[in-house]
This record gives C-alpha cells, sequence and structure tokens, in this order.
C-alpha cells in the first residue's frame, strides 16, 4: 500500500493541543494525527460489523449491562 499527502488547513490553537498531544506520547503531530485516524476508522469498521452480525442473527447479541438489572 502506497501512500499520499493530505494537507490540512487547521486552526493554531488546535495544531497547539496537537503539538501536546504527540509530545507526550513521544510523537511527531503527522503520526499522531495518522493515528487517531486510523484507530477512528477501525473503531467504525468494528460497529458497522457488529451491526451487520446482529442484522444476520436477527438478535440483539451484545451482553446486558449488569445496572440494568433489578435484583
Amino acid at each position: 500500500m502506497g501512500s499520499t499527502v493530505l494537507s490540512l488547513r487547521i486552526d493554531g490553537e488546535l495544531l497547539d493541543r496537537l503539538r501536546q498531544h504527540a509530545a507526550r506520547r513521544g510523537m511527531s503531530v503527522q503520526d499522531y494525527v495518522v493515528r487517531t485516524l486510523v484507530r477512528d476508522d477501525f473503531d467504525e469498521r468494528f460497529h458497522a460489523a457488529v451491526d451487520e452480525t446482529e442484522k444476520f442473527y436477527g438478535a440483539d447479541t451484545r451482553h446486558p449491562d449488569p445496572a440494568d438489572q433489578v435484583t
């Protein structure tokens, strides 16, 4: 898989916050942003797969929340 350049125009305050987040993790801003986007993309694909599984089985397959149980 190749790479492509993506140019963004962002607010200075946001860039400062991104620099701080990246520095805490010992990363460049570019690596931090890419990692964040990859994680978000994974989350979306995971939730879509869960939704498709629930549709396939025709039921809610998630485990119930123990806080919802009445004792």
